[in-house]
């Protein structure tokens, strides 16, 4: 299935939707393309090319709130990138195990690879002789953050570029 990107009247990120749910908004007068595909989609009397970005006509309002600690949150935090080796990690460790009163909570969990995962068990790293390359923190709420990583498409470069690392002030 094929996906699209939403842009804010503001021409913000705000959302990557299936592509026949970005057609439908445009077909309702909802949004306008931005960007077209190279696929078509076929009804029984038309045809329509799939938009591959789409801005919504009204400004949607939406709050911003903390990143929940997630597995997925994490894992798209640090790119699926082992803390430790930099290979392709897909389990999370606690920097200070939960067996020695480490907590769940983003300034103690990172991405790491099994085999580094199993290495580390509930050790410190500093008796393993470890140093984390970078602090860790809780990830501020921003724009990059909301794109997941894994849906970035090239052809988005454009709409999505301008708001990396972009801070937004938290709705409250």
């Amino acid at each position: 299935m094929s996906r699209t990107l939403v842009l804010n009247a503001s021409y913000e990120p705000i959302a990557v939707v299936a592509s026949r749910r970005a057609l439908l908004l445009v077909i309702n007068g909802k949004a306008s393309i931005l960007s077209e595909s190279d696929r078509i989609v076929h009804s029984v009397t038309e045809s329509l090319v799939e938009p591959d970005v789409i801005l919504l006509r009204q400004f949607i309002r939406i709050p911003r709130r903390s990143i929940p600690l997630t597995r997925r949150a994490v894992l798209e935090m640090y790119d699926y990138t082992c803390a430790y080796c930099f290979k392709h990690g897909n389990t999370l460790d606690h920097v200070v195990p939960r067996a020695r009163g480490g907590t769940n909570t983003w300034g103690n969990v990172v991405v790491a690879c099994t085999k580094c995962n199993n290495k580390k068990a509930d050790k410190l790293l500093s008796e393993l002789g470890w140093k984390l390359p970078f602090e860790l923190r809780e990830p501020a709420p921003n724009l990059a953050t909301l794109i997941s990583q894994r849906w970035k498409e090239p052809s988005w470069a454009e709409f999505t570029e301008p708001w990396r690392n972009h801070p937004l002030e938290l709705a409250g």
